[in-house]
């Protein structure tokens, strides 16, 4: 076989096969995101199920509260840490130190009854190296695959959200149902410390942040100051304008993780089986819209539209319908687009974004949209102890339409269609007009 077809072939393989760095990190992340993933839905299953009577609905809002605070309040560490310090080392300690605080849970959890607060503290441990570890991973892609790869890579580093979906959903509850918290922890503690070895054994291509490359021009110029974080998104009016609008969807479609188990105990009358059948469609969903995004035809904007209208309207069938297979079936629609809006607009900005500036970037990306991730749980887990699950399904489908018109009005469209291809693109254009 010649070279050129040796080299076609190759390229017809899944990016996690033809590039060994690349799948690597990739599955240690799907490790780190199941291992998360697990234990927000089981220790959600173990509050409602098990550790609270009557106030559920306040204790597993709470308890999802304090899982995304992290990635809010720490976002300009993170920043900081991530443009600081090599990006494999940074990788390999946050999944060590989540794989510490599982295993201590663990501990406590097999030695005696587990107190309600301990399970909150362990979430903010877990959530914090969890912080660290996606923004670094997303910086990271270029350092991995060539160009012609980087939507392909979003794809699958997105995938991992989906993939920890399924993992949770398959495991969380049932795990609680079977071992009990002590049980949840060790498999958690297992995925971290697997994650942690894999990335030991990975080279990125090019020295982490804080070294000399990143530091100087190749003629030896010191590299111009970095932006802050202010400086990026005003000079990004279409960029910012986006994160706004996803943020404000987010606050309506985030509470599914705690109407989902809510809606599963009032409604069904369901036990942990029900609970993974529910988060496993919406998981599912994610997954094909991560891998199928890219074949969506239209520009970013228009494709972000359609997909939130199509989730409010999937959203608001268990408002309607209290039958397990239409639920898990509007589940999988939510969870598909979902993943669309996530691999396209995510390929987006790691074009539009100056390189220099992706570190501080991704972070408040991280930061700005899990930022409703708290308000979302706390608010409809209160209103879960006072309405019933459907009424907050039809909620959270009302909640999304101002959001897909907004986007829809939004302007500077065209830069969307004409992003620059190249791995590390100029400073992003300034569309004409415009402010996820």
């Amino acid at each position: 076989m010649t070279a050129p077809a040796s080299e076609a072939a190759r390229r017809r393989l899944p990016l996690v096969l033809r590039n060994r760095a690349f799948g690597t990190v990739w599955l240690g992340q799907v490790l780190t995101q199941a291992g998360v993933r697990m234990f927000q839905v089981g220790i959600s299953w173990w509050l409602i199920g098990y550790a609270t009577s009557g106030d559920g609905g306040f204790a597993a809002g709470l308890f999802m509260a304090v899982s995304t605070l992290p990635a809010v309040v720490l976002a300009p560490l993170v920043a900081r840490a991530i443009a600081r310090f090599a990006h494999r080392s940074l990788l390999r300690t946050a999944a060590g130190g989540a794989g510490a605080a599982a295993a201590a849970l663990a501990v406590w959890a097999c030695a005696s009854d587990l107190p309600v607060p301990a399970a909150y503290a362990a979430a903010l441990a877990l959530a914090t190296c969890q912080a660290f570890f996606d923004p670094c991973l997303t910086t990271s892609v270029p350092e991995l695959v060539d160009d012609a790869d980087i939507e392909a890579a979003t794809g699958f580093e997105l995938s991992t959200q989906s993939l920890a979906s399924l993992g949770g959903a398959l495991l969380g509850a049932l795990v609680v149902d079977a071992a009990g918290v002590a049980g949840l922890a060790v498999g958690c503690a297992a995925a971290y410390a697997t994650a942690a070895l894999l990335i030991a054994t990975v080279r990125f291509r090019t020295a982490g942040a804080g070294t000399e490359p990143h530091d100087a021009h190749a003629d030896g110029e010191e590299a111009p100051p970095r932006r802050t974080l202010r400086q990026i998104l005003g000079a990004m009016p279409y960029v910012r304008g986006i994160l706004l609008c996803f943020t404000a969807a987010n606050l309506f479609t985030t509470a599914v993780f705690v109407v989902m188990p809510l809606y599963t105990a009032s409604v069904l009358h369901g036990d942990g089986g029900t609970v993974a059948l529910l988060e496993a469609s919406l998981g599912a969903g994610t997954l094909i819209g991560s891998f199928t995004g890219v074949r969506v035809p239209g520009r970013p904007a228009v494709v972000g539209t359609a997909c939130l209208a199509a989730m409010a309207a999937a959203l608001a069938v268990p408002g309607l319908i209290a039958a397990r297979p239409v639920i898990a079936g509007a589940l999988l629609v939510t969870g598909w687009c979902v993943g669309v809006i996530g691999v396209r607009f995510v390929a987006l900005f790691q074009r539009l974004v100056p390189a220099a500036d992706k570190p501080a970037f991704f972070a408040v990306m991280q930061a700005v949209l899990g930022a409703t991730f708290p308000v979302a749980s706390l608010l409809f887990g209160v209103l879960g102890d006072h309405l019933s699950a459907q009424t907050l399904c039809l909620i959270q489908a009302a909640g999304l339409v101002p959001a897909a018109v907004a986007l829809a009005l939004l302007p500077g469209h065209a830069v969307g269609a004409t992003a620059p291809a190249a791995p590390e693109p100029a400073p992003a254009p300034t569309p004409a007009g415009g402010a996820r």
